[in-house]
């Protein structure tokens, strides 16, 4: 089985010459270019984003809240008796 390559894109950013002295610096101290600087700290970023926007976050009221009625469902109201027994009531019609 032939080994896949994994092909890199491209991507252009406009910086300010005060930004560019200051990811230059930064990026020096990392021992790092200025390519991989960029590249890590942003795709650090973009994870950081993606589970602050995924994840949810519960005080502690709210997660017992949350797990009390998960393990411990109330039982089916009015509604949802009636719109049983018209399923059940159409499938034998059918």
């Amino acid at each position: 089985m032939p080994a896949t390559a994994t092909k890199s894109l491209r991507t252009e950013a406009r910086l300010r010459p005060d930004q560019k002295r200051r990811i230059e610096r930064a990026a020096n101290l990392r021992g790092l270019s200025v390519s991989d600087f960029i590249v890590q700290h942003a795709d650090q970023a973009a994870k950081d984003i993606i589970q602050e926007e995924t994840v949810w976050r519960l005080s502690e009221r709210d997660y017992k809240a949350f797990m009390k009625s998960v393990l411990n469902p109330p039982g089916p109201n009015a509604y949802l008796k009636a719109a049983a027994a018209k399923y059940k009531k159409d499938l034998e019609r059918l």
